[in-house]
């Protein structure tokens, strides 16, 4: 018997979260909190969701742990998981003996408010499901709290103030999200240097091996390789060196035209196709914005 292919259902309001759900109407059309409990119709057809909306998903118990990268998390006291409008997010998955809330919010809530915009900052939205945000029991704690706030306000009191009271409570919630991001990146240092090292490796075996016929690797080729997402890897070794992976790649690229000009007799052109360059013209101009001299100033030092 064949697999059955998911089909993909584009939800485009919080009423269709309700309604696929089987709830009665949201209390407020443009943001909704629904428990895990309440997501399970969901969870029973093969289908896959694509959102017109943010989503955060607070998980409060799981059997099993979640996996973290090639291991599991060290904290079993929560996650949070994020989606950004337009992403395939998969089942809305729920599963029997979990326990948790997501919060559902319109774009259009957050318009003519300093959010709407800052919230496309956020690299963590574009984050994949393994690399949730573990909590701590404290830092769980603080999560329930806002969630906690959020829920009150829809529930018991939506006037003039609604809005606003929810909209502070969002971003209080992401600016602690960030935070947390940071201790995680922090706390999985083991981790964090063993990925360094498999991107510096990655990296050299591309110009090694790819670079001539494929052209200049990608962030996305990257993290596809290393089973991460871009902006989850980015931020990463960001936390561990300074740099996103685009840095990295363009650190990595000078370091290999270095060598090149100095050890061999490849014509200026030739070390930029070997490099992955269509243009020669385009490897000069990134050489001499990384280094304040052209290739072949560069090459004059050593003869």
């Amino acid at each position: 018997m064949k697999n059955e292919t998911p089909m993909i259902v584009k939800l485009e309001s919080v009423t269709d979260i309700h309604r696929i759900a089987g709830l009665s109407g949201p209390l407020h059309p443009m943001i909704t909190l629904i428990d895990a409990i309440e997501l399970l119709d969901m969870c029973r057809a093969p289908v896959n969701y694509v959102l017109s909306f943010y989503k955060i998903t607070l998980v409060t118990k799981m059997d099993g742990k979640f996996r973290y990268g090639q291991g599991h998390y060290d904290f079993d006291d929560g996650s949070l998981v994020f989606a950004a409008p337009n992403q395939i997010v998969g089942k809305i998955e729920a599963p029997a003996n979990s326990e948790g809330v997501s919060i559902f919010i319109h774009p259009d809530f957050l318009l003519g408010y300093p959010l709407a915009g800052k919230i496309k900052q956020f690299g963590f939205f574009s984050y994949a499901a393994n690399e949730a945000l573990h909590l701590s029991e404290q830092e769980r704690a603080t999560m329930e709290s806002i969630f906690s706030i959020i829920r009150e306000e829809l529930n018991s009191r939506i006037d003039d103030f609604s809005r606003e009271v929810i909209i502070a409570q969002l971003e209080l919630l992401l600016s602690y999200a960030k935070r947390f991001y940071k201790r995680q990146f922090l706390t999985r240092q083991v981790i964090n240097n063993d990925l360094l090292q498999q991107f510096e490796e990655l990296l050299n075996q591309y110009f090694e091996e790819k670079a001539v016929n494929s052209g200049m690797p990608t962030v996305q080729y990257m993290a596809e390789t290393l089973h991460y997402t871009p902006n989850y890897l980015s931020d990463m070794l960001r936390s561990l060196t300074g740099l996103n992976a685009q840095q990295h790649i363009h650190q990595k690229l000078i370091e290999k035209s270095k060598d090149l000009l100095s050890t061999t007799s490849l014509t200026i052109n030739e070390v930029a196709y070997q490099l992955g360059f269509d243009y020669p013209q385009s490897f000069s101009r990134l050489f001499k914005l990384k280094t304040k001299m052209s290739p072949a100033q560069f090459r004059s030092t050593f003869s």
